[in-house]
């Protein structure tokens, strides 16, 4: 898997939109309207609507 990114600004108030805590989350893919996210401890995937 490729290494996770920083979120941008707008990213992290689409996280907390979707309460989770941007601190925790790194954007791994930018797909048309969807971001992946990995977790930085976990390595869990989950993916959000871009708004």
């Amino acid at each position: 898997m490729k290494n996770g990114k920083r979120p941008t600004r707008k990213e992290k108030m689409t996280m907390l939109k979707y309460h989770l805590n941007p601190n925790n989350w790194l954007v791994s893919k930018r797909n048309g309207d969807m971001l992946t996210l990995v977790h930085r401890y976990t390595s869990s995937v989950r993916q959000i609507p871009k708004d």
